[in-house]
């Protein structure tokens, strides 16, 4: 595939990467000359100076029959503008990156679709959906529901003294009734900087990162089995009034009190007059002890970091976890970071990058393609909703069958509405839904089984 991507800033550079990592025609165009050489001195990309809203600089940058144009420049408008002309010139795809939920309501969705946007990422929203999953199920680093939540894929640290921590897998069948034991699956397993697609004869260790798959109606199971406590969330403590923070707030139940703590006066006067009952804005340094005293960060069972500056919210997380919060979690922008963030203990990160890039995976992937998520825990690995179609490589045999590609492992399925997980004896039929974890494969591999 031919693939535009409008923007050489952090979204563009990343996305122009891990596009360009599966084997795609990647042209990355800015304007900024400096920007451009920078991206590829590292990205196998061709780079193009230009501007995406000049109709001259498009036909240069070749977007006339180009399978999908990107616009992830910081401007909205530049985006929403380069969109609708390169697919006036000829491309066959557009993504819009946004700033303004709003574009999201159906009436502006339909518009701009006319004009020439056929999707629009706003990564905020995603990070508000990712927060608020989380502050549901604090135990959990990361909490994903698949399958408009039939089933989810869950990520939890486990340490000495849980049920699982020194068994096997094929030792767990035994230690819970054959209805629940067949309700979950282990498709992956981080531990330290390596990725471990398990086996039955893999044994689980202490301060492994263990990722589930299992229907919803049996996520207490999972919370048993890593040997986690299920505390009440009755407070939440976010630094940082981001556009983020704004759209968490809304998601979050309005029983739960929030204490949101910005530094910038004029806008604390400004959203004191808009937030909900539930929330409350304080004035202040979150790092400062009088103003996390003031905001009662000692009762709180959450702490959020959502500043601009990733240094200071893994920073803050680490103050935070001195007040004995249960669950903290950190908008991290810096991927390189990520790593060394997690064996902090920090309890869950953030990046916007990585969801936007999930989201442009689902178009690469095709239409027949459910939720696609880029897991920040674990580089280079995604989950991803696919449907079985009648041609593919995949019907009509056992899995332990089948000849799949190493990295790459099944977690559910849902069959006429009914979730199951999946084993080595199970047969797929025309039409389900199944979830895939995949790690340090290609798109292109996996769109052949498909």
């Amino acid at each position: 595939m031919r693939i535009i991507i409008a923007g050489a800033g952090e979204v563009g550079t990343h996305l122009a990467k891990m596009l360009s990592n599966e084997d795609q025609n990647i042209v990355l165009m800015d304007p900024d000359a400096k920007k451009l050489e920078r991206a590829s001195h590292h990205l196998e990309v061709l780079p193009i100076e230009g501007s995406p809203t000049l109709l001259s600089d498009l036909e240069n940058a070749n977007v006339e029959g180009a399978d999908l144009f990107v616009g992830v420049t910081p401007d909205e408008s530049t985006n929403i503008m380069s969109c609708i002309l390169a697919k006036r010139v000829g491309a066959k795809h557009t993504i819009a990156r946004i700033n303004n939920a709003e574009y999201l309501e159906s009436e502006y969705g339909t518009l701009l679709e006319e004009l020439g946007v056929d999707w629009m990422i706003y990564p905020e929203e995603l990070a508000a959906n990712e927060i608020a999953a989380i502050t549901r199920y604090p135990w959990a680093r990361q909490y994903i529901m698949l399958f408009n939540g039939a089933l989810a894929l869950i990520g939890v640290k486990v340490r000495t003294g849980a049920p699982i921590v020194g068994k096997h897998l094929y030792e767990l069948k035994g230690m819970l009734p054959e209805e629940e034991s067949k309700s979950y699956h282990i498709v992956a397993i981080k531990r330290d900087f390596d990725t471990i697609i398990p086996s039955g004869n893999t044994r689980i260790e202490h301060n492994d990162l263990v990722f589930f798959t299992c229907s919803v109606d049996h996520t207490d199971t999972i919370r048993q089995l890593a040997g986690k406590e299920a505390p009440k969330i009755r407070r939440i403590v976010i630094m940082g009034a981001s556009p983020v923070a704004l759209r968490a707030i809304t998601k979050i139940p309005s029983d739960i009190q929030i204490a949101i703590i910005e530094s910038n006066k004029d806008k604390c006067l400004r959203l004191s007059e808009h937030v909900p009952t539930n929330v409350e804005i304080y004035h202040g340094d979150g790092r400062d002890p009088e103003i996390t005293s003031e905001v009662g960060l000692e009762d709180a069972q959450v702490f959020v970091a959502l500043t601009e500056n990733s240094e200071t919210n893994v920073l803050a997380c680490l103050a935070a976890k001195r007040y004995n919060v249960y669950k903290t979690i950190a908008k991290e922008e810096n991927i390189d970071y990520i790593p060394l963030a997690y064996r902090l203990d920090i309890g869950t990160l953030i990046n916007k990058k990585l969801l936007a890039a999930g989201y442009i995976y689902r178009i690469l992937l095709g239409q027949q393609t459910g939720q696609v998520t880029c897991l920040s825990l674990v580089s280079n690995a995604e989950v991803v909703e696919l449907v079985a179609r009648r041609d593919s490589k995949i019907i009509g045999k056992k899995i332990s069958e089948l000849d799949l590609p190493k990295g790459i492992t099944f977690g559910g399925m849902i069959r006429n509405g009914s979730p199951s997980m999946i084993d080595g004896d199970t047969i797929l039929e025309p039409y389900d839904h199944v979830v895939i974890f995949y790690h340090d494969i290609s798109i292109n591999e996996l769109k052949k089984l498909f």
